[in-house]
């Protein structure tokens, strides 16, 4: 009898020390150096949080036959505020870096000169980074030329190139179904904003027989649009392209709801992207087509239940509804990607962590992801094969729906008063 009891206290033993090992282990640090100040920065950074308590809440990530906790630790590097040169965000991620000893950082840089320059600075330290915003695909060049040497760097997020190929894709589809071939362009006068008119222009409207009526550039802040909305209304435009970032850009769709232009509103405008914006904008954004960068990101599809369940989480977690569409599907992604990478390596050796991070084929709120040679991940149509972006109608109840890809869509697209189809 003393005997057993003395076998079961061991055990217990045993197992009270093996449970306090996994606390008692360092934490594998996760870096967050971004634009904490902005919305995107600010809800990247809660949801890093919060896939670090759901996985340390179920135990940690298992390293080799250890299993260990995960801790944030991040740095507003402000590269996304106006006048902040480049060189001071970079200080804040070697920052980051030489004091934190993080594993791996995740969201990164917003600006893509910012990101281009930091390559260097992950080269040199040997530090993998999923990145999550930023969507220069120079980056994905320097890979390709150099993939020794930076190596370290993966995007996650939807990449420029990846943009304007679903904005083909909503005009594709508006010639299609409606017959419309007659375009006007507004945009910011910002790069990534020019490159993306310039490259709608040269790579689908010259080349498909559309007409651009008109290519109009606004500076960041401006707040009055009623000049070009009367041009697009005057020259018989069908469709008014806007490409925007700028917290003031909401304006635009205000005035063309306001001054009854019959032109389907359709492109990319950061603040239409979460449910907020119906109040922000007085309810007065019916109509308007939205693309978000990624699923996930402040939208969902029944199509793909891990995003429906991600946002209901983050809703529960925060007790608001998440905003930024761009960023947030692929930081809660990346923390996962990094776990499974951690695991699948047994080590946190940064090369080990590379190459199982290039190894990544994972189906999680985006659709499935897998990462290319210059380590982006691969977008699609169908999120059964890759990740997809969501292009959605705001309805005058203030609902979005989905409209795009056909592969996650709930319903066709709806003309705005009017207009009438082409065909």
């Amino acid at each position: 009898m003393k005997r057993r009891f003395g076998v079961g206290c061991l055990f217990l033993v045993l197992g009270i020390v093996f449970s306090f090992s996994a606390y008692a282990a360092d934490p594998i640090v996760i870096g967050v150096p971004t634009s904490t100040g902005f919305v995107e920065g600010k809800e990247g950074l809660a949801i890093v949080e919060m896939a670090v308590a759901d996985i340390n809440a179920k135990g940690g990530v298992k390293v080799g036959s250890e299993q260990r906790m995960l801790k944030v630790e991040s740095i507003d590097i402000r590269d996304a505020a106006p006048g902040v040169p480049v060189p001071e965000a970079l200080m804040g991620i070697e920052k980051l870096i030489l004091e934190k000893k993080p594993a791996a950082l995740l969201i990164g840089p917003f600006r893509s000169e910012a990101l281009l320059a930091a390559m260097d600075i992950l080269a040199k330290y040997k530090v993998p980074m999923l990145g999550t915003i930023a969507m220069t695909p120079a980056s994905e060049a320097k890979i390709k030329q150099e993939p020794d040497k930076y190596k370290y760097v993966f995007r996650t997020c939807l990449n420029a190139k990846y943009l304007v190929s679903y904005l083909v894709g909503i005009m594709s589809f508006a010639n299609k179904e409606f017959g419309f071939n007659k375009v006007y362009i507004m945009h910011q006068d910002v790069a990534w904003a020019r490159a993306t008119a310039e490259g709608m222009v040269k790579n689908y409207f010259e080349k498909t027989g559309w007409t651009v009526l008109g290519q109009e550039s606004y500076p960041t802040g401006a707040s009055d649009f009623s000049s070009a909305l009367m041009k697009a209304r005057s020259s018989g435009a069908q469709v008014i392209l806007p490409i925007f970032d700028m917290p003031q850009s909401g304006t635009l769709v205000k005035q063309w709801k306001s001054m009854k232009v019959p032109a389907l509103m359709a492109g990319f405008i950061s603040p239409l992207a979460g449910p907020g914006a119906w109040k922000t904008f007085d309810k007065k954004i019916g109509g308007a087509i939205n693309c978000n960068f990624e699923l996930g990101s402040a939208i969902a599809s029944k199509k793909v239940p891990p995003s429906v369940d991600f946002l209901k989480a983050y809703e529960k977690k925060f007790g608001k509804a998440m905003e930024a569409g761009h960023g947030p599907g692929p930081t809660w992604e990346s923390v996962y990607i990094l776990k499974e990478a951690i695991e699948r390596a047994g080590s946190l050796d940064p090369d080990a962590l590379v190459a199982e991070i290039k190894k990544t084929d994972r189906t999680g709120v985006m659709g499935r992801i897998k990462f290319d040679d210059g380590h982006q991940a691969i977008f699609g149509m169908d999120p059964k094969e890759a990740a997809v972006a969501c292009v959605f109608q705001w309805n005058d109840k203030g609902e979005r729906v989905n409209v795009f890809p056909e592969s996650i869509a709930d319903s066709k697209i709806k003309l705005p008063e009017g207009l009438k189809s082409a065909k």
